[in-house]
C-alpha cells in the first residue's frame, strides 16, 4: 500500500554554469530533506540553462561523466531521499551532436531507478521575438516510462510534453498516480496555458502532477534574452491547486496522499471508460 510523502519543488534560475547550478540545488535539496521532504524535485535542464550552442558543447557531459548527477545522486543517498532531477542536458554521442534532455528519478541509496527522455520537442513561433527550436540541439526520445516508489507509481514526462494529453492517459493507464512534469516553460505561453494544461493532465487521469520550472532570468547580459515562467505547481487528482509558487526561487511543499487518487478515481472511473471509434471526414 503506497503511503503519502511530503514532497518538495525548487523553483531556482539556473544560469549557464553546471558547477554553481549544482552548488545551489545541494543546498536547496538539504534544506527541503531537513524540513521532512521526502520527494525532492528540480525542474527542466537543471545543470545548464543556455542559448549557446557552443557553450553547451564545452560544458555538458556525457552521463556517466556529468558531475551534476553525481553530485545529486551522492546527497540523495546521503540525506536518504527520493529525488527527480527534472533534467540534465547531456552528450550522447550521436553523430549529428545533438544532446539529450534526460529526467533522473534518484532512490535513498542513489540508485537511477528510471530515466527519461523528453519525447516531444518544443520547436514553435511563439511571437515576433520568441522563437524556439528545441530539435536542433535535442534529439527526442521514443519510450515512455513509469517507476514504482513506496508513495506511488510516477509517470515521467518533461515541460512541452504536456500538450500531448495521449502520452499522459497511456502513463495512467500504465498504474501512474503520480505525474512528474519538471519544465522551462516560455513566459508567453506560461501566462495563457500553464495552470489550465497541469490541471487538466491531472483531471482527465486522476493523478497527482508536480511540476518544478524554472523562473526568471537565465542570460547574461551578452546573450540573447532567456526568461522562463516560473510558478511550480502541485495538482491534486481532482484538480485542485495545492501549490503555485508564483516566479519568486525558493522551496515550496505540497503533501502527495495515495488515498486522494483512489477518491478521484472512484468519483469518476474515466481511465476505464474508453471505447473504440472511427473518424468520419466524408463532410470535409
Amino acid at each position: 500500500m503506497a503511503a503519502p510523502v511530503k514532497a518538495a519543488l525548487l523553483q531556482i534560475t539556473s544560469t549557464d554554469q553546471p558547477q554553481d547550478n549544482l552548488g545551489m540545488i545541494r543546498a536547496m535539496v538539504a534544506e527541503a530533506a531537513g524540513q521532512g521532504a521526502g520527494f525532492v524535485l528540480t525542474p527542466e535542464v537543471s545543470n545548464c540553462l543556455s542559448n549557446s550552442r557552443a557553450h553547451q558543447r564545452e560544458v555538458l557531459c556525457m552521463q556517466d561523466d556529468d558531475p551534476v548527477l553525481a553530485g545529486l545522486r551522492a546527497q540523495a543517498a546521503e540525506l536518504g531521499i527520493w529525488l527527480l532531477i527534472g533534467s540534465l542536458g547531456l552528450k550522447t554521442g550521436e553523430a549529428d551532436g545533438r544532446f539529450a534532455n534526460r529526467s533522473f528519478l534518484i532512490d535513498p541509496k542513489g540508485g537511477i531507478a528510471a530515466w527519461y527522455d523528453k519525447i516531444h520537442m518544443f520547436d514553435v513561433n511563439v511571437d515576433a521575438h520568441e522563437t524556439y527550436r528545441e530539435s536542433d540541439g535535442y534529439r527526442p526520445g521514443d519510450r515512455a516510462v513509469v517507476a514504482a516508489t513506496p508513495f506511488g507509481t510516477v509517470g515521467m514526462t518533461i515541460c512541452y510534453d504536456v500538450r500531448f494529453p495521449y502520452l499522459h492517459r497511456a502513463l495512467a493507464k500504465a498504474g501512474a498516480t503520480i505525474l512528474t512534469a519538471p519544465a522551462a516553460f516560455s513566459p508567453v505561453t506560461g501566462a495563457a496555458h500553464w495552470e489550465p494544461l497541469q490541471r487538466a493532465r491531472a483531471i482527465e487521469t486522476g493523478c497527482y502532477v508536480l511540476a518544478p520550472a524554472q523562473t526568471g532570468l537565465h542570460t547574461r547580459p551578452d546573450q540573447k534574452e532567456r526568461r522562463t515562467h516560473g510558478h511550480s505547481m502541485v495538482v491534486a487528482p481532482w484538480g485542485e491547486v495545492l501549490l503555485d509558487m508564483g516566479t519568486e526561487t525558493g522551496i515550496g511543499y505540497a503533501e502527495i496522499d495515495p488515498a486522494a487518487v483512489t477518491s478521484a478515481r472512484k468519483r469518476v472511473p474515466s481511465l476505464g471508460h474508453d471505447r473504440p471509434f472511427s473518424l468520419d471526414t466524408s463532410a470535409l
